[in-house]
């Protein structure tokens, strides 16, 4: 004994539930990690050169 089965789809059901019609985006986990990572050592190098920057425009310079 076979059943058919149709699934339909009410396209106005999902926007009265406020949701969009595009699916959802998102980036995996380990693109995550890799673009804070990133950011992180960014960020660090930058710290370190506008210290390097304000150590030389003082008195306190080391040479």
């Amino acid at each position: 004994m076979a059943t058919n089965i149709t699934i339909i789809k009410d396209a106005g059901d999902s926007t009265a539930r406020g949701t969009s019609q595009s699916p959802e985006r998102r980036l995996p986990g380990w693109l995550w990690f890799v673009a804070l990572w990133c950011f992180g050592v960014a960020s660090a190098m930058s710290l370190g050169f506008a210290f390097k920057l304000l150590m030389n425009a003082t008195l306190f310079a080391v040479k």
